[in-house]
């Protein structure tokens, strides 16, 4: 689209009405929620379509009335239960302040000997002498004042009565044993009740005073018990009134609610809709007429028919007499990356977009990822037991698209084709040694290798280490190299796409020839080792005399020897030395080629022809209808002629690609050995708890052995679903998707496009929930 300013845009009014309707959606939604008034779900395939004018008249003028009706319902409500809220608070100050005037009278009737009992207040308050001679005139200027005060301001309360009638007010409370209703926000309060007596006007002024400042109610209290019992039997009547209104008044608001949630959900979704059209319309442009919207996009190729249907389909909806239509125009900016999923494939692309979104027409890694993935993840995890764990919750997750179950696993190791090796000793000897060796050159081995995976025997090998240590360290240099080798093949698609075919010659064929030469050489050593020793063949080409293949690589590159022992030879075969030397000379010199190439070419030759192939490739106008890809190549070919790099520039650009290559060479290789150590983790990890939880409880053979395997088989099973399945898995994970970033896409994945966003109702829905939640 359009890159509009502010003052540009031509739709501000009518997206400022959606905003208006989205807050009004938002306040009937906070009163439904409020009231915890049950939401219906709706499907999640139906949706309303976006309304036309007339409907969005209608629709404001609904919300317009259901806001006013439930702002009235509210205030009403407030109302209501402040006025609740006071009577309430009146029939407990009647209730509880009987007992005050009571004692406040026994304190004048009493003849003033007896003064047990009293505290040094009422003292202060009614003297001796008051109480035997004027007892009624000393009655009658006694003052009160009653009401609540929220319970936490209690303390203080007193505090500041005692300051300013320096111990002149005697003061009773007694806190409500039940909380009351705030009637704004509906929470608890707790409140205590109070009577304050005192002696003058001008006391009766600063106790009122530092009540109001307190937030206390007062509330108008007859000193005749009569009096106050009448008054108790109006305020009950009274309470029970409202109490029946206040019932009446929730029913109907509850009804208003529960007609509302009705519609909530397609009111929402006929208001995104509305705006985000609005927000779009925003972006074209009007033109001279102003009769026609004019905006420019980006559209799939693929769905050109698609839309030039839709365009004509809506104007007719609409009975419009210009029909709408499409144009495609030519430009040199660089497309969006547009790269369709489905549901399955949908989660390898996000993968790898969270690196970085693939340039246009630019090799998508995520379609090898689909393979390479989970086989690496599964070299790393590497076991079958819990494989299978994973496998089911991933069945119920793909099945019912529900939270994760949990599943157990029976066995931490299956042995489907029982084993290459035997053991041919005698009981006697069996039950006589701790250990028995088992020779690979006699009966003890088939000579028949294991078909799938590790034989069970090493299970119980105590040489087991050693040799899953070096066997699965030589897989996981294995698979490092051919995967990085398929990465750096797959550069290749992109510099013949993007008409960069010098690079090939310059780039891809001396790091191929550097990565080969090097290290898929010591990968052919690996599989020489394995296929030409054996323990039945010659003492040259026996386990004894097999060469190590680390040290043998080492040597070659920094052309040294090791002495062999006796009877051995140093290398595998004949001119093996002299054809490491060629190798290693050969991938020194592609460095070099590496370094210099690209850059004397662009320097001594792309130079020189840059204004015939600018001028070539120039005259775009008129030629809609090129291939696709012809189109791509000329385009790129004329933004790189744009931008003009020095020559000191062009060499320090090439020589840090060339060093990270030749040093990632190396790195990535070792960086590969991850496969290795997190598969022998695991293995590890699972054999302690076999060994060190689930053995324990077999040790037994009572009947308490039974509840004690019961409980062992218990943690064992929580161990195992939370260190080997859900961490161990989470680090296999982590570690299969830095090996694709890092090691993988390194090799010829650039990254620097930027998503392709279309207007799809879908995504604008999706967002807004995500925005709310």
């Amino acid at each position: 689209m359009i890159e509009m300013n502010v003052f540009q845009r031509k739709f501000v009014s009518e997206v400022r009405r959606c905003d208006e309707l989205e807050r009004k959606l938002r306040y009937i939604q906070a009163e439904v929620h409020k009231d915890h008034v049950l939401v219906p779900v709706p499907e999640s395939s139906v949706f309303p379509f976006a309304p036309n004018p007339r409907e969005i008249i209608n629709l404001e003028s609904q919300l317009e009335r259901t806001e006013s009706e439930i702002l009235e319902l509210s205030h009403n409500a407030v109302n209501l239960k402040s006025n609740y809220l006071e009577l309430t608070e009146l029939r407990h100050v009647l209730e509880k302040t009987h007992a005050f005037f009571e004692e406040s009278f026994s304190f004048q009737q009493q003849d003033g000997v007896s003064t047990t009992g009293t505290d040094s207040l009422t003292k202060a308050l009614i003297s001796d002498e008051a109480l035997n001679s004027q007892s009624q005139v000393t009655r009658g200027r006694l003052g009160f004042v009653a009401g609540v005060v929220p319970r936490e301001r209690v303390p203080g309360f007193e505090r500041m009565l005692w300051r300013i009638s320096r111990g002149n007010v005697f003061l009773r409370r007694a806190e409500l044993e039940d909380s009351l209703e705030d009637p704004s926000t509906g929470n608890e309060i707790f409140k205590t009740v109070f009577v304050a007596f005192f002696q003058g006007e001008q006391l009766k002024s600063r106790v009122k005073k530092v009540c109001s400042g307190f937030h206390a109610s007062f509330y108008n209290c007859p000193s005749a018990h009569s009096e106050r019992q009448e008054m108790l039997k109006g305020v009950k009547t009274r309470l029970e009134d409202l109490n029946m209104v206040l019932n009446q008044t929730r029913d109907h608001r509850q009804r208003v609610l529960t007609t509302v949630t009705k519609d909530l959900h397609n009111w929402g979704v006929m208001v995104r809709k509305m705006k985000a059209i609005y927000h779009t319309l925003n972006l074209f442009n009007m033109d001279v007429t102003k009769k026609c919207l004019i905006g420019e996009c980006w559209i799939p190729i693929k769905d050109l028919a698609f839309i030039r249907h839709t365009l004509a389909e809506g104007s007719k909806a609409v009975g419009s007499s210009i029909p709408s239509f499409l144009n495609i125009i030519d430009t040199n900016e660089n497309p969006p990356t547009f790269n369709r999923t489905n549901r399955f494939t949908q989660g390898f692309q996000n993968l790898v977009d969270s690196y970085s979104v693939s340039g246009y027409r630019e090799v998508n890694p995520a379609l090898y990822t689909i393979i390479t993935f989970p086989f690496l993840f599964g070299v790393m995890f590497g076991d079958a037991g819990h494989g299978i764990i994973l496998t089911l919750f991933s069945a119920y997750m793909v099945i019912y698209e529900q939270q994760l179950s949990k599943t157990k696993s029976s066995n931490e190791s299956i042995n489907l084709f029982g084993s290459s090796w035997s053991n041919n000793e005698s009981p006697s000897s069996i039950l006589g040694n701790k250990s028995i060796t088992l020779d690979p050159a006699t009966k003890d081995y088939s000579q028949e290798p294991y078909p799938l995976g590790l034989d069970p025997v090493w299970q119980v090998a105590v040489n087991k280490i050693i040799f899953l240590n070096s066997y699965k360290m030589k897989l996981s240099i294995i698979f490092g190299v051919v995967h990085m080798m398929f990465g750096v093949v797959l550069s290749v698609v992109n510099h013949v796409h993007f008409n960069k075919k010098i690079n090939i010659l310059l780039q891809f064929i001396p790091q191929m020839l550097f990565l080969v030469l090097l290290f898929l050489y010591m990968v052919s050593l690996m599989f020489m080792k394995w296929v030409w020793y054996g323990p039945k063949n010659p003492l040259k080409t026996s386990p004894r005399c097999a060469p190590s293949v680390l040290i043998m690589f080492i040597n070659m590159m920094l052309f040294k020897h090791t002495k062999p022992f006796d009877g051995c030879d140093e290398y595998m075969f004949e001119g093996q030395d002299r054809l490491q030397k060629i190798f290693v000379t050969i991938a020194m010199l592609c460095i070099p080629v590496m370094l210099f190439g690209k850059p004397l070419y662009i320097i001594l030759y792309e130079r020189r022809r840059k204004k015939h192939t600018s001028d070539s490739c120039g005259e775009l106008n008129g030629s809609i209808e090129l291939k696709e890809t012809e189109l791509s190549g000329m385009l790129n070919e004329v933004a790189g002629h744009e931008e003009e790099e020095p020559a000191s520039e062009i060499f320090i650009h090439q020589s840090i690609e060339t060093i990270e290559y030749v040093l990632s060479t190396v790195s990535h290789t070792a960086s590969y050995l991850r496969l290795w150590a997190l598969s022998l983790a695991h293995a590890q990890l699972s054999e302690v708890l076999w060994n060190m939880v689930l053995r324990l409880g077999l040790t037994s053979d009572t009947h308490w052995g039974a509840i004690k395997l019961y409980i062992m088989f218990g943690v064992w099973s929580m161990f195992t679903l939370a260190i080997l399945v859900m961490m161990e898995g989470l680090s296999a994970f982590l570690h299969t998707l830095r090996l694709h970033w890092v090691e993988f896409m390194s090799k010829f994945y650039v990254g620097n496009g930027h998503a392709f966003q279309p207007f799809w109702f879908k995504h604008v829905l999706e967002n807004e929930e995500a925005v709310e939640d």
